[in-house]
């Protein structure tokens, strides 16, 4: 038997007897192997050249592969999109130097969103080290250890070989069990090293199973809070994916209102007879007259870490006050809400399986009801079900209990097209399962507003990946939807993705397309055209600052689209927008660019943005917010 087998045999086959050695690069791909992981993104060079090679022989056997970004920060975002999508661990690799910083963006970026994420870097080989090496990064180079400390929950150097399995199975426990990222640099000589037989020693499926550990002190308060609110509301954030289910079912069971942060959209059905739209950045004014009205006495977040996007700007007339509680698994996020008064630590999912349970033991009849109603019709009502997912069949009557600040504009044939009326065109036309993701600037602020797609799956237990809108605001990167779109439709080739970007954002990082390309994905890239930096632009012009440096010049999006070997159409009018044939798009066995020519001077909602720049004015107080945090 090959050497090169062992790394994905069983961990008690007794054919890994008769294996003399594997690389660390071969050991390092079998525990991956172990956990499902498909894919590494990254892009190659020389002291990277051994984990490569293990890929390579990994492919030939089916099993993880690699994946060639063009850029690794592009690499870094792919691994972002595909862990979203899976609800697994993300993986992504560079060379030394250059190779590593180019990962940072992309890393901090998947740090701030609670991404679990695996990130490889290389060193030149040890004996190398304070010698100057081409591309040295050690402590007495350029030192990328240190750089990867504040973005990471785990950072290591290998600096002997009995240390790489020990380190590698502390990096993946860390960014699967507190969802993060792990970094590991390893010189080159220890990725050539032999490992001996029996590697991999340990199984981390076993290592990884989920606990229901949770706060069952503070999990009895809260029942005790919640049985003497007379008007509560649930804000679900962006981590709630796993428990999402479980939260709309006790909200039906105690009828209660649902809010989603910008995070948590894609989480929950818009039709859903709970919902009542988006609080926080672009979000509805209803959402904020809810959590500002006096009769609302709970709040709980859950799922949320309550930064500038999810708090409406840290407003504490809507949430920051003392009738808020946090539900979470991650202690950092409770950090923000001092005031809360209560917050419970733990697994969301096990937590309301706890509030479930107890309303039920305690009001078994006036609870069920609600439930049983609402499941007996559905979302829909008679005649107008929805059976299967796809494009062209009939949307839900609109139930829908969303203020949107200019709705007439969804329906307004004028030209250029309104990004209103393009976000509801793409909510309505694709089919039910599609995956949107939203970059940086106008494009999330558009589709966090006004794009609405239906979501059938409104009840019944989903995938840790459940979720049909996806974004990264914290850290804001532009161009984080252009690999992310590619890492998701990586995890779920069955299903379109939808890349909604900014002009700005695809002259960034727009090459990572010939990936889509390369890779045969069925992504869609719709280029908000408007030759500007357009958040900028509008921010300038609403804060009254000199207008600068927003101007980009015409770019035909669609030859470039072409020329890197992808389908492309150019939308000048909503008309234009309707005769496109979206099923055809869905089918198509590769990527489709749609250059949008968009209206340059409609405003996009990002008041609760301007909100905060305005706080940083001498003589502005934190207390002072008010109004409609939108």
């Amino acid at each position: 038997m090959s050497h090169v087998t062992a790394s994905l045999l069983p961990i008690n086959d007794p054919a890994r007897d008769t294996v003399h050695s594997v690389e660390a690069g071969d050991v390092l791909v079998g525990y991956l192997a172990q956990i499902g992981v498909e894919y590494v993104f990254g892009v190659p060079g020389g002291a990277i050249e051994p984990l490569y090679n293990a890929l390579a022989r990994s492919a030939r056997r089916g099993g993880p592969r690699a994946v060639v970004a063009r850029h690794e920060t592009g690499a870094a975002f792919m691994a972002d999109g595909y862990a979203r999508e899976t609800g697994g661990l993300g993986v992504c690799c560079a060379t030394t130097g250059p190779g590593a910083t180019n990962l940072l963006t992309g890393v901090a970026s998947a740090y701030q969103n609670n991404i679990p994420l695996l990130v490889i870097t290389a060193q030149t080989a040890l004996p190398t080290f304070g010698k100057g090496a081409f591309q040295e990064s050690s402590c007495t180079g350029i030192n990328t250890l240190a750089m990867f400390e504040h973005c990471t929950r785990y950072n290591s150097l290998v600096s002997h070989p009995e240390q790489f399995e020990t380190k590698l199975i502390a990096a993946i426990t860390t960014a699967c069990r507190s969802r993060t990222t792990a970094h590991l640099s390893v010189p080159l000589d220890i990725l050539r090293t032999p490992v001996p037989v029996g590697r991999p020693a340990f199984d981390l499926t076993k290592l990884l199973s989920p606990t229901n550990l949770f706060d069952a002190s503070a999990a009895g308060v809260l029942c005790k809070y919640l049985a003497a609110a007379r008007r509560p509301v649930l804000l679900v954030g962006g981590d709630c994916a796993e428990a999402v289910d479980a939260i709309l079912e006790y909200a039906l069971l105690i009828d209660a209102p649902v809010l989603t942060t910008p995070h948590g959209k894609g989480l929950v059905n818009a039709f859903h007879p709970q919902y009542r739209g988006v609080f926080g950045f672009a979000g509805h004014r209803n959402a904020y007259a809810l959590l500002a009205d006096p009769s609302t006495d709970l709040i709980l977040a859950v799922g949320t870490e309550l930064g500038e996007w999810d708090s409406g700007g840290w407003d504490e007339k809507a949430i920051l006050n003392s009738r808020l509680i946090q539900i979470d698994a991650t202690d950092a996020h409770f950090l923000r809400a001092p005031m809360a008064c209560l917050q419970v630590h733990g697994r969301i999912l096990a937590v309301f399986e706890h509030l479930i349970a107890h309303r039920r033991a305690n009001s078994p009849i006036a609870t069920k009801a609600p439930v049983a109603a609402v499941k007996s019709s559905g979302v829909l009502p008679p005649g107008n079900r929805v059976q299967d997912a796809g494009a062209g069949m009939p949307r839900p009557y609109r139930p829908f209990q969303v203020t949107l600040d200019d709705e007439a504009k969804c329906h307004d044939d004028s030209v250029p097209l309104k990004p209103q009326r393009l976000m509801r065109e793409l909510s309505q036309r694709f089919p039910f399962n599609t995956r949107f993701l939203a970059d940086t600037g106008n494009s999330f602020a558009w589709a966090i507003h006004y794009l609405h797609p239906f979501d059938r799956r409104w009840s019944g237990r989903r995938s840790p990946s459940a979720g049909t809108f996806r974004t990264a605001m914290e850290f804001a990167s532009m161009g984080w939807a252009i690999g992310a779109a590619i890492g998701t439709a990586l995890a779920g080739r069955e299903r379109p993705v939808v890349c909604i970007v900014g002009d700005g954002s695809f002259l960034m990082s727009g090459q990572e397309l010939t990936v889509a390309v390369q890779e045969q994905l069925t992504v869609i890239f719709v280029v908000l055209n408007d030759s500007a930096l357009g958040m900028v632009k509008h921010g300038q012009r609403l804060a009254g600052a000199e207008p600068v440096g927003f101007e980009l010049p015409p770019v035909d999006f669609g030859a470039m689209a072409r020329a890197m070997g992808a389908q492309a159409y150019t939308i000048h009018s909503p008309d234009d927008l309707v005769r496109l044939d979206i099923e055809g798009l869905c089918r198509y066995p590769g990527p489709t660019l749609l250059d949008v020519h968009v209206d340059k001077e409609e405003v996009p909602p990002i008041h609760a943005r301007m909100k905060v720049l305005g706080m940083s004015r001498i003589g502005t107080t934190m207390g002072a917010t008010g109004g409609n945090a939108r």
